[in-house]
């Protein structure tokens, strides 16, 4: 899954999470309005039974009480108690209007409902009374319903089913918005991942997000035209000095070779030669990794003998008039095994002749340097290392992280392990294998190189 789809699914989750949260939490609030509304409609600050209780029969006459009194008092209510037979044997603030006797009918409608335009409440007492207390009109909301059982359960599957749709419908239209908006972004994002890595780009103008692509297209246009003319500057410049180099190193070969000339004479035209053959080296350096760079050298992969690849460049090194104060070995972990792998055989050889001429460069008091190569693992191996001044430890995680560098040492000191190394990390790079960086017991450099033997797809 790569970082679009990713982000995506983040986003099509996160939108379902926050429609599940606003249905839980308007489900939570209706149960809180239900729990509220029915303990401010509970019958908490008059109770009938309470009330009924203060109105007692005393020496044949019934009375209530100072608390009863104060109860009706505090709610401006009425109250009446009935007998068997439906009189009123007993009244407090009874309005005028109200009959004083009723019939079993009337009392199983007023208990259900309203008394004329008096919402009530009623209490039948342990002795078969029934206590009545009235309220005035306006005061108490009373409403009575029934369904039959069968037409309830078709009535809350109703409710359900019609939840459930309109869950699936949110669901479903979130879902397609969605995807119209990863339809139209995943160009872009596509685009800016390509852009950031240096790949072609190139979207459709057309659509909501047509100015955005139009954007990108034209970033990717600039990017492109600048990395060009880098390019193009950098292969120019090391046109222009090549030619020119190639005589001021034929002109010191021929003056270091010249008997006639005093020895000091001959040893500056020495350096002089040195100095111009580092400074080539430096310029090819420089253009190939341009060219690795923004893909414009080819890499050729066919099958390479990496053994014989890997002698031939160090043969290369030792035949270029090698210093005394050097030494190169060169060792096979497996001796007599042919080791093949596809590459390019051309930068192969750069690769380790950059890796040796890095040691013989920064160490210029001399050393001793180690080739190794041989297959571990169906991979191809090369171990180059020395036994010189090394890189600091800081400088080595630089490298092993694979930072874009230009030098793993400071800008002030003359030996800088920077160009050479980078084409060599370019170069495996292009290979598909792996580098890493480690000193070397017990001081020096090793670089360890891993190379893929299958086949590689361009």
């Amino acid at each position: 899954m790569n970082a679009v789809q990713r982000f995506f699914r983040r986003y099509i989750l996160s939108t379902v999470g926050i429609v599940l949260l606003f249905f839980a939490v308007n489900i939570a609030l209706l149960f809180v309005i239900i729990i509220a509304g029915g303990m401010s409609g509970a019958d908490t600050s008059f109770s009938v039974r309470d009330f009924s209780d203060h109105v007692v029969l005393q020496d044949g006459k019934w009375v209530a009480d100072d608390t009863a009194l104060s109860m009706l008092q505090e709610q401006s209510a009425w109250a009446m108690l009935l007998n068997e037979d439906g009189d009123v044997i007993w009244q407090q603030s009874l309005p005028e209007k109200l009959p004083r006797s009723y019939t079993s009918t009337e009392v199983a409608s007023f208990s259900r409902w309203y008394l004329e335009d008096y919402p009530v409440k009623i209490w039948t007492r342990a002795d078969g009374k029934l206590m009545v207390v009235g309220y005035q009109p306006g005061t108490l909301v009373k409403y009575y319903f029934s369904l039959e059982w069968p037409y309830m359960g078709v009535l809350l599957g109703g409710i359900a089913a019609v939840f459930i749709i309109n869950l699936l419908l949110i669901i479903f239209l979130i879902l397609r918005n969605t995807r119209k908006v990863e339809k139209a972004m995943t160009p872009i994002l596509q685009g800016i991942q390509n852009l950031s890595h240096g790949k072609a780009l190139h979207l459709e103008e057309q659509g909501e997000l047509a100015e955005i692509n139009a954007g990108l297209n034209r970033a990717a246009g600039y990017m492109k035209k600048k990395d060009n003319t880098r390019a193009e500057w950098i292969r120019g410049v090391s046109h222009d000095i090549r030619t020119p180099l190639s005589m001021v190193l034929g002109y010191a070969s021929e003056l270091e070779d010249d008997c006639d000339l005093p020895p000091n004479a001959r040893k500056q035209a020495g350096i002089i030669r040195r100095e111009s053959e580092k400074m080539k080296r430096l310029i090819d350096d420089l253009n190939l990794t341009t060219k690795l760079e923004y893909a414009l050298q080819p890499v050729h992969f066919k099958d390479v003998d990496w053994v014989e690849t890997s002698r031939q460049a160090v043969s290369e090194v030792l035949n270029s008039g090698l210093d005394s104060r050097y030494e190169i070995v060169f060792a096979e972990m497996q001796p007599g095994r042919s080791i093949h792998l596809l590459g390019d055989d051309g930068l192969l050889r750069r690769m380790l002749d950059n890796l040796i001429r890095n040691s013989i460069t920064h160490n210029p008091h001399g050393c001793r340097i180690s080739v190794s190569v041989g297959e571990e693992n169906g991979r191809c191996l090369c171990t180059v290392s020395d036994d010189g001044i090394g890189i600091e430890p800081e400088r080595l995680k630089v490298l092993n992280r694979g930072d874009d560098i230009t030098s793993t040492q400071g800008s002030d000191e003359k030996n800088e392990h920077g160009l050479g190394l980078k084409l060599v990390m370019q170069i495996v790079k292009a290979h598909r294998g792996t580098v890493s960086f480690s000193g070397s017991t017990p001081h020096g450099l090793e670089v360890r190189i891993s190379l893929p033997t299958q086949p590689l797809i361009s």
